[in-house]
């Protein structure tokens, strides 16, 4: 049987949970579809945020001719067989085909290549999906012809949603006698990705049938889910998506500064054949997010093992990998660059556009000049010690701290710099 998440895929835009960002009324992408006038794009997500999906409806929508490939099972012969139907029948005359390319991070830099001429010349229309950063992964000719969305993970009420639904359009759904009552431990196990949700929970109640045939209503509770989980977990894992629960295990074993549960993940990743890009790459993000300026030599570090990952190759770079992960996981800790970063997002999503203070503004006309641009400034080179107090927030914000130095050696000196230099301005304590 098909598995319950593909049977009850939504067919139109009106029945698409989640990424209200992108396709609620007025959103850019909304638009596009409805001016008919789509490009080559790039939806980057995590898996079961409707990447596939969406694709799927956008050329329903628009009825057009649609062409699917899976960067994981195709090769450059798939591309050009695409490339060449089209071509050779009345599909172009129809509108241009979409091809759409599922895991296009998976695709070497050939296969890439051969796509861009017909990107370019209008031949098709690409749709790739991709849980990676398009930016590492996609050549930079082929991602400057795409416009990239950033699909947004779903949140609990639209996956809650989403089984809703199913329950109301599958016929074998609606057909099975259950409740229920509670969805934490169901939205846990499914770790955001709607897809697997639906297909856990079609899986649950087949197992809760047969281990009792003769009860006439079954109760879906955390209780349940767990305990089921925990005794068929090979069923539950049948498509390989441990695979993101390891990863999130390897990054929260550095976070914790344990280096012999880090590598035993590690261990597990090399053994299932992850690609050791993909590991250095967290490794990166690690060393900025979790350790920061409480080591800055953790970023060059994870820097450099990228870049050697790169030149080296397995099996040797699982050596790179693993001195890597033991500096991270015995370094200092700091999230405070992570922490700086959000509050300042935040507080532009707040505050708004304020106007950039005159004494800051380039004045590079004379005109710009005689209004005022950057007649107050000081420049802090004529000053002692290269500083002087001056203002550089928007008014409205002055003396707000959005950077919070952590308490480890590093930082602790930075701390002290920031009260001697700005204790006229800024409250640090």
């Amino acid at each position: 049987m098909t598995p319950l998440a593909e049977r009850v895929r939504p067919q139109r835009l009106e029945d698409y949970f989640g990424q209200k960002h992108l396709l609620a009324e007025g959103k850019i992408l909304k638009k596009t579809i409805e001016s008919g006038n789509i490009h080559s794009m790039i939806f980057w997500g995590p898996p079961g945020c409707g990447k596939t999906t969406l694709a799927h409806i956008i050329s329903r929508t628009l009825d057009r001719s649609f062409f699917s490939l899976s960067a994981v099972s195709s090769g450059v012969a798939d591309i050009r067989n695409v490339i060449e139907k089209v071509q050779k029948s009345d599909l172009f005359q129809k509108g241009r085909a979409i091809l759409f390319i599922d895991e296009i991070h998976r695709f070497s830099k050939s296969q890439q290549d051969s796509l861009l001429q017909s990107v370019e010349k209008g031949i098709i229309t690409l749709m790739g999906a991709t849980t990676e950063n398009p930016s590492f992964e996609v050549i930079s000719p082929l991602l400057s012809r795409c416009q990239v969305y950033i699909l947004k993970p779903l949140e609990e009420p639209e996956i809650i949603q989403i089984i809703e639904n199913a329950r109301k359009k599958d016929s074998w759904l609606q057909k099975q006698i259950f409740e229920i009552t509670e969805y934490e431990a169901l939205l846990r196990l499914g770790d955001g990705d709607a897809r697997k949700v639906l297909n856990n929970l079609e899986i649950l109640i087949q197992l809760l049938s047969s281990n009792d045939p003769e009860k006439s209503k079954i109760t879906i509770d955390n209780r349940v889910v767990t305990e089921s989980f925990e005794k068929n977990f090979a069923l539950f894992d049948k498509d390989g998506e441990q695979h993101y629960n390891i990863i999130s295990a390897f990054i929260k074993s550095i976070r914790g500064s344990d280096p012999n549960a880090a590598l035993y993940w590690l261990a597990r990743m090399v053994a299932g054949g992850e690609k050791p890009e993909f590991i250095a790459r967290r490794l990166v993000i690690l060393a900025s997010e979790d350790i920061g300026n409480a080591n800055p030599m953790a970023l060059s570090l994870a820097s450099s093992c990228f870049q050697m990952v790169h030149a080296v190759g397995w099996p040797e770079s699982r050596i790179i990998l693993a001195q890597c992960v033991i500096y991270l996981a015995t370094s200092p800790k700091s999230n405070s660059s992570y922490t700086a970063i959000s509050n300042a997002e935040k507080l532009v999503q707040e505050s708004g556009n304020l106007p950039v203070p005159l004494h800051l503004r380039n004045a590079p006309t004379s005109l710009m000049k005689n209004i005022g641009y950057g007649k107050e400034y000081k420049y802090a080179h004529d000053y002692e010690n290269n500083f002087i107090n001056q203002e550089f927030f928007p008014d409205k914000l002055s003396g707000t701290i959005l950077y919070a130095p952590g308490k480890n050696t590093k930082e602790n000196q930075i701390s002290e710099f920031l009260k001697d230099k700005w204790k006229e301005r800024y409250p640090y304590k």
